[in-house]
């Protein structure tokens, strides 16, 4: 009896270890070196190198090669912790919510659009709008023109039915015009024939199976995920979907997505500009030929791809998938640096073991870092340090700011017309913290869709320019983009510049107040 108690605790025991390592596993991508994966320690150190004095301001960066992750870094406040606003990247992962609801034939691909939406249709139907398909849809070839996303969500509550009412000026299917909208109605014709929003839809048939936890997604005034943009992941996130498709569905011995619809979604369903030369097209990653809600890139490749530099890069040619965050004016520039220095890094032979080049790779990946304003302090601090400034009736829709510095923090009241804000802000460091106040954000017309996003994760520091003029840097660690306030004191007036980081200086919006007696 007590032998066959211990055999069933010894193989109760082994099943709680197998499952925990199995979850694990799941949850957590393997881990190796670079040398081992027969990628060069020092082809990614010249990434790294040539990444810090490029226009592009990287966030995190996580290398895949063999199924195994040979490299990660995120450049502090960014941390592995951390989701990060995809942008764009969302359509892939709403195209392959549209995969799964056809691999289960609740959808077909030839599936005509008007036919889910029989009460938001306009009183008269066009031709190309009744040919519409789902598959027209998918490879962004819908017929309008312009893109109508920012016509219709700042302007209608029912996206669908603005969507609808637009002109369909081309026979869908055969002209190419980047459409986020469209994408928009993939995620509610899913939602439609499941029940589900899309998120909920993946869950488990993507997202658990992937260990992907903790993400968020848009959600617009209808209950319907915003689709084309607004999905929040970590870049191990990222770097498992790509790995998902590189290995055609399968993930952990088990066919998560079938084999056809990864091969479907990835390979070129219409060319952007077929009248472009050659050789143009030959120089541009925009150029290789659209999928479904994916693009095709030189070298093989193919991506998903969102606004600002968020990539999930796929190489079949190298089994390798390279996740990207950041922000970058130059999206061309960020990912030729990935064909410039880390493609060729990859090598088809074996490669000895570089412990050298490991070791300052990994001192390189532990330090990377933005750029903390510098710490400078201003005679003012102290006469500012409990003063209220009222403004006029301003873009930013600011009535006042308080200002309160102790302890090396700069503690700022910001008051708008409907709430009030309190940020905190270094003196030569982050602080962390985290608001209601919505930060800069592309798609800002549709603010209220990301309202149950809240609170924002921010991170924020403040620099004297000069001795009139303070700087207050204000980080939305779990989006692209910074908040820059330079506000310059002249006795008892203040004058504000507010900049998002997106704007590269080119927009600045200057606001001018007084001091509150």
């Amino acid at each position: 009896m007590t032998c066959l108690k211990f055999s069933l605790t010894s193989l109760l025991v082994s099943f709680v270890i197998c499952t925990a390592v199995h979850a694990q596993q799941t949850r957590v991508l393997p881990r190796s070196t670079p040398e081992a994966e027969a990628v060069s320690s020092k082809g990614i150190i010249a990434f790294l190198d040539a990444a810090s004095k490029s226009k592009n301001e990287f966030h995190s960066i996580m290398i895949l090669r063999h199924g195994k992750v040979v490299a990660e870094g995120w450049w502090n406040p960014y941390s592995a912790s951390l989701k990060h606003t995809m942008y764009s990247t969302s359509k892939s992962f709403t195209a392959t919510a549209a995969g799964f609801a056809i691999s289960e034939k609740r959808l077909s691909i030839d599936d005509k659009v008007i036919s889910f939406f029989p009460n938001d249709l306009p009183d008269t139907v066009s031709p190309y709008l009744a040919e519409l398909t789902v598959k027209d849809v998918l490879m962004m070839s819908d017929g309008q023109e312009p893109d109508p996303t920012s016509t219709v969500v700042p302007r209608d509550s029912n996206w669908v039915k603005g969507f609808l009412a637009l002109p369909f000026l081309h026979k869908p299917g055969t002209t190419f015009l980047y459409n986020s909208l469209g994408t928009y109605m993939l995620s509610a014709i899913v939602q439609k024939v499941t029940g589900q929003k899309i998120i909920d839809y993946l869950k488990p048939r993507l997202f658990d199976p992937l260990g992907i936890e903790g993400i968020d997604w848009e959600t617009n005034y209808q209950g319907i995920n915003t689709g084309g943009w607004g999905l929040r992941l970590k870049t191990e996130d990222m770097a498992k979907f790509g790995q998902l498709f590189l290995q055609k569905g399968m993930w952990n011995g088990k066919q998560i997505l079938p084999a056809n619809w990864v091969q479907e979604a990835s390979t070129v369903k219409i060319i952007q500009h077929p009248n472009y030369s050659q050789e143009k097209r030959d120089s541009s990653d925009w150029e290789q030929g659209y999928c479904y809600q994916m693009w095709r890139c030189r070298h093989n490749a193919f991506r998903a791809d969102g606004a600002f530099g968020q990539f999930i890069i796929i190489m079949p040619d190298k089994d390798a998938v390279v996740a990207i965050t950041a922000e970058t004016p130059d999206m061309q520039n960020e990912i030729d640096l990935v064909w410039k220095y880390l493609l060729p890094a990859m090598s088809d032979d074996k490669l000895a073991d570089d412990k050298t080049n490991d070791a300052i790779l990994k001192k390189k990946l532990s330090a990377l870092a933005l750029e903390v304003p510098a710490k400078n302090a201003s005679v003012l601090e102290k006469e500012l340090s409990g003063k209220t400034f009222s403004f006029d009736t301003n873009e930013r829709h600011i009535k006042n700011v308080s200002f309160l510095f102790k302890d090396g923090t700069c503690h700022v009241t910001l008051k708008t017309d409907t709430a009030a804000y309190d940020l905190d802000y270094g003196a030569g460091k982050w602080v962390q913290g985290t608001t209601a106040k919505a930060g800069p954000n592309l798609l800002f017309a549709a603010k209220e869709n990301y309202r149950s996003l809240k609170p924002f994760k921010i991170d924020g520091a403040y620099t004297w320019k000069d001795e009139h003029t303070l700087q207050l840097t204000l980080r939305y660690i779990e989006s692209p983009h910074t908040e820059t306030f330079l506000c310059h004191f002249d006795n008892n007036n203040i004058s504000i510049n507010a900049e998002n980081s997106y704007d590269y200086g080119k927009k600045k919006i200057e606001i001018k107040g007084m001091l509150m007696q």
